[in-house]
């Protein structure tokens, strides 16, 4: 499966996805988010990570990570930033794989 780098915010919409992320302090995955002019919906989460940033010798959440299976049958890698400025988008595609045949 080839995977293409995108790196480019994602405007949630719609409902979330019960992840039980709520319970490891992860935020609530969104259902369906916005890209340019179509929409990618969350048909199932493959995995879910976080990492980490060091800053002046302590270690902070930076990002929460997931690998999703879209309805149309790709496989794309979200993250939401924790450390978003105000009115940034939070919510990213990082890469995205076309369905295997």
């Amino acid at each position: 499966m080839n995977s293409s780098f995108i790196a480019e915010p994602l405007e949630p919409t719609g409902e979330f996805v019960d992840s039980g992320a709520l319970l490891e302090g992860a935020p609530p995955l969104p259902r369906r988010f916005r890209r340019q002019n179509a929409d990618i919906v969350v048909r199932e989460i493959v995995r879910t990570w976080r990492s980490t940033k060091r800053d002046r010798g302590d270690e902070y959440l930076a990002r929460h990570w997931f690998e999703i299976r879209a309805e149309d049958g790709t496989t794309a890698i979200v993250y939401f930033d924790r450390k978003a400025r105000r009115g940034a988008p939070r919510w990213w595609l990082f890469s995205i794989a076309a369905q295997q045949e």
